[in-house]
């Protein structure tokens, strides 16, 4: 039946739709050719980090002596990272630094001794254990004493001022004659000889010549131990010690800074007092090696020459170079430039 005329009239399925489509759309469709363009992104970041690098790459090439002095307090002054400890003969020299000249107030830069730990502090001393006649805390008492030896004959600031080194003396036994002689002949002579050196044992400079930059001497090395003779603790050091100093007459902040660098190894003997005469608290001297860079090149003359000024520039003696931070290997006792005899050209100091 048709319905009557007004009646209203049912939207059909699709009006219905298109309707509930607009409601939710709240502005006009778009047409199916129309575009709608992405947002834009701020280049202003990118722009400037690229700004920032084209002005450095023009600084190194313009000012490179002068970038490079930004950074130096990183990577070799006196903030530089500190190496680990060393515990066993390193398979290589270190790394390579920055050539940059040692200063009053970093007297290290440019040295692989500025990594390097202060004092004591680099001597590596090992665990103790029963060894020989000695029980292990007897051990540990040894090695801690061989490291004091160590200390009072390389690291005593008066000892470096050339005074008589009473301490060391007092940890070696008394009743060891050769050394005995040699302590009496080295300290006493105003003309030692090769085997009367004291740098043989003792770093000394002359206080009217050299004079230390600051108060810090960097050290590396380790001390090992073995049974020996007659049941006896046999301690070896091996330690590298590296002194900054500058002229005595200088005490200016711009004094001239010039790195001796000195190796020894040192062999020392606890001996069981059942077999050897001896006293309590004392070693003897098995032997005792001596390499040196910037300590002089002349005859001995009981203390290191820092060669200051013209003598920095003069030639080498031996045509041949050394690397004096390089560990790798024990002391060449056969090398020209052991115990302090001649001189070799040093790849750096």
């Amino acid at each position: 039946m048709a319905g009557s005329a007004g009646a209203p009239v049912e939207p059909s399925a699709r009006a219905r739709a298109v309707e509930r489509r607009l409601r939710e759309s709240p502005g006009p469709p778009d047409g199916w050719r129309t575009y709608s363009p992405a947002r834009p992104r701020r280049r202003t970041g990118w722009y400037m980090t690229g700004l920032a690098a084209a002005v450095a790459l023009l600084a190194v090439a313009l000012f490179p002596q002068q970038v490079v002095g930004w950074f130096e307090g990183d990577d070799s002054g006196q903030d530089a990272a500190p190496s680990a400890a060393e515990s066993l003969r390193p398979r290589e020299a270190p790394d390579a630094e920055p050539r940059l000249r040692p200063t009053v107030s970093e007297p290290f830069r440019g040295s692989p001794a500025a990594h390097w730990a202060d004092g004591a502090a680099g001597i590596t001393v090992p665990p103790a254990k029963a060894t020989g006649w000695m029980e292990a805390a007897q051990v540990e008492r040894a090695l801690r004493q061989s490291r004091d030896f160590l200390v009072a004959s390389g690291l005593d600031p008066r000892v470096l001022r050339g005074e008589r080194p009473t301490k060391a003396i007092a940890q070696v036994n008394p009743h060891q004659k050769d050394v005995q002689e040699y302590f009496r002949t080295a300290l006493s002579s105003t003309a030692p000889t090769e085997r009367t050196d004291p740098l043989l044992l003792f770093s000394r400079f002359r206080p009217d010549q050299a004079r230390l930059v600051g108060d810090v001497v960097k050290t590396r090395g380790r001390l090992t131990y073995r049974e020996g003779g007659r049941g006896a603790v046999e301690v070896t050091a091996d330690v590298t010690f590296v002194y900054p100093v500058a002229p005595a007459a200088d005490g200016g902040r711009d004094a001239e800074v010039v790195r001796t660098i000195v190796r020894r190894e040192v062999v020392m003997s606890w001996d069981d007092p059942a077999e050897v005469v001896t006293e309590p608290g004392t070693m003897s001297l098995l032997s005792y090696t001596l390499h040196m860079t910037n300590g002089g090149c002349s005859g001995p003359t009981g203390y290191f020459v820092p060669p200051f000024g013209t003598a920095a520039g003069q030639p080498a003696t031996q045509d041949r170079r050394v690397d004096p931070y390089d560990r790798s290997e024990p002391i060449d006792t056969g090398d020209d430039t052991a115990m302090g005899k001649g001189c070799a050209t040093a790849d750096r100091s």
